[in-house]
């Protein structure tokens, strides 16, 4: 077997109906849209979701949920990371910055993002952290300030 000598497999193509070729053909007259009736006649679609004036679908069921708006638009969206992940991977004295997390984690694809349109770095507070560590971000959680300062870090807004 070679390239050249592959076929489509029989039945795999078919050729196209041609309506509207006269009666002996089995697609004349009305050229299998049936008699009458809206998609009888040429343009005659329903939009989607239409369903003959009855209430459609989706306008039956139940609605849930909500995407904001900025996470749609990634306005004020941070990069998250939370105190047990700072405290698995950083040693005592260590500086935290979006640089740092940018460049390590699995295959070099890093922690964060330095992406224009997201907001920064924010550290979350699940987690404990026993480690010194100077951490610099653009947001933190009031439980991630307290407890790095109570292992003896530092926080710094940038």
């Amino acid at each position: 077997m070679e390239l050249h000598t592959l076929k489509p497999g029989f039945g795999a193509k078919k050729p196209r109906k041609r309506v509207g070729r006269g009666n002996a053909s089995g697609a004349g007259r009305t050229s299998g849209r049936g008699e009458k009736g809206q998609k009888a006649r040429s343009g005659g679609k329903v939009r989607p979701g239409f369903e003959g004036g009855q209430m459609p679908l989706y306008r039956r069921v139940p609605k849930s949920g909500f995407v904001s708006k900025k996470k749609l638009l990634k306005v004020n969206v941070y990069n998250v990371i939370n105190l047990n992940k700072l405290n698995e991977l950083f040693n005592d004295g260590d500086t935290v910055d979006i640089e740092t997390l940018s460049k390590m984690g699995k295959n070099g694809k890093g922690l964060a993002n330095k992406s224009s349109n997201l907001a920064g770095l924010k550290i979350l507070g699940f987690g404990d952290i026993t480690k010194k560590l100077n951490v610099k971000a653009n947001a933190f959680s009031a439980t991630a300030k307290e407890k790095i300062e109570a292992a003896g870090g530092t926080v710094t807004l940038v």
